[in-house]
């Protein structure tokens, strides 16, 4: 008898059924001015606007018959079914939460004292110290850092096939993300024994969801950036070529050149929005030594000395189509790609949900023949993440 599984995402494009979320919550009002490089954020996002985006958002999901769960549901869920999982949730939070070791023990008391959803919504939002009465020298506000970028659910895991990497994060900031994930797929009903794991959070070396694109059942790409290493990638490649349960049998590795905040993760500047189509930041197909392709078989690894083009399109089977991230204007290039214009999340082939505010690369994708549902992001966009950012496939039909 073939094994059950829970996961199912073979592309990038397949009709989406089932998504993950993060609805955006107090995490949001504990982030200052000051804190802002620290937490990864660029602002101080309306916490209430936030919330309605984000709503609309997964309103359109839903819309479009697509099953939307939400991450801090799941892990309530498990742990209310089980009181050892609480504890062990509760310690292995404290354990990596870079609290005090003088406050350890405030904090677990503080914890212990809510319900479920209030403690996965606490550990989520962080804890001040006038919240549970500290007064010390020290004036840094927080007991507990919040977790303000569990709002984008592709970067902690990464469905791929039948299974998911449980990612080790690029900084310390978001590592406690994949705790929840973790947590979720090993112990969850719906999930428990139906997931394969090609990756494990405690690893070391890192990797974001944000980097990997499920090309087909064949390929996968995965992005060499500012927060994924190549020897990651090598790692996730070996496993995954090698089992039988899984239909992979080559990995590329797309090595950026330029590694920093705007070109953070692959998603930030290039996205799969049908068989043969993508929509990319000009730099990527324009130039060739912006970066470097790698291939990944059972016959080791080699470099690949093709334009992108010209690569991905003897990967897909037919000739593959570029559409511009801010058209022909270099200022809109760098613009809309700085507010996630290449960040969208293909729902089925051909058709996307995208920011509103990237007025060019939405007309360029409509003119490609790409449907386009459009949301607001005055809010959401402060985090430098899109609609593909805030999302985690977890079944797509195959195509």
């Amino acid at each position: 008898m073939a094994k059950e599984y829970s996961i199912n995402v073979y592309s990038e494009i397949g009709n989406l059924r089932t998504v993950l979320l993060h609805r955006p919550g107090n995490e949001l009002e504990n982030l200052s001015p000051d804190l802002l490089e620290r937490l990864l954020f660029d602002d101080t996002p309306d916490l209430i606007v936030a919330q309605q985006e984000h709503d609309v958002f997964a309103e359109e999901l839903t819309k479009n018959g697509v099953e939307v769960l939400y991450i801090e549901k799941l892990v309530e869920e498990v742990i209310t079914g089980s009181p050892k999982l609480r504890t062990s949730l509760i310690n292995t939070f404290l354990l990596e939460s870079d609290c005090k070791t003088e406050y350890l023990e405030i904090i677990r008391k503080y914890f212990e004292k809510m319900n479920n959803k209030e403690l996965v919504d606490k550990m989520i939002a962080g804890i001040t110290k006038h919240e549970v009465d500290i007064n010390d020298d020290d004036n840094y506000p927080l007991v507990i850092d919040p977790l303000p970028n569990i709002l984008f659910q592709r970067d902690p895991f990464a469905s791929i096939g039948n299974g998911a990497t449980i990612n080790h994060m690029f900084t310390t900031t978001r590592r406690r993300e994949t705790l929840f994930i973790d947590m979720v797929l090993k112990n969850h009903p719906r999930f428990v024994n139906k997931v394969n794991f090609w990756y494990e959070r405690n690893e070391n070396n890192n990797i974001e969801g944000g980097d990997i694109l499920v090309l087909n059942k064949n390929t996968l790409i995965i992005g060499a950036s500012q927060r994924t290493n190549m020897e990651a990638i090598k790692s996730i490649a070996e496993r995954i070529i090698k089992d039988d349960s899984i239909s992979y049998k080559k990995v590329i590795a797309l090595e950026l050149k330029t590694k920093n905040r705007a070109f953070m993760h692959l998603d930030t500047v290039f996205t799969n929005v049908d068989y043969d189509k993508f929509i990319a930041h000009p730099l990527i197909f324009e130039n060739m030594d912006e970066f470097k392709i790698f291939e990944f078989s059972d016959e080791g690894m080699k470099k690949i000395e093709k334009r992108l083009e010209e690569y991905l399109s003897e990967q897909v089977g037919k000739k593959v189509q570029f559409i511009k991230c801010g058209g022909d204007d270099p200022i809109a290039q760098a613009r809309e790609q700085w507010n996630d214009g290449t960040n969208v999340l293909t729902i089925k082939p051909g058709e996307v949900i995208a920011y509103s505010r990237n007025h060019i690369t939405v007309n360029k994708l409509k003119e490609a023949g790409v449907k386009v549902h459009e949301i607001a992001s005055s809010e959401l966009s402060r985090g430098r993440g899109g609609p593909r950012c805030m999302s985690m496939p977890i079944w797509r039909e195959d195509i």
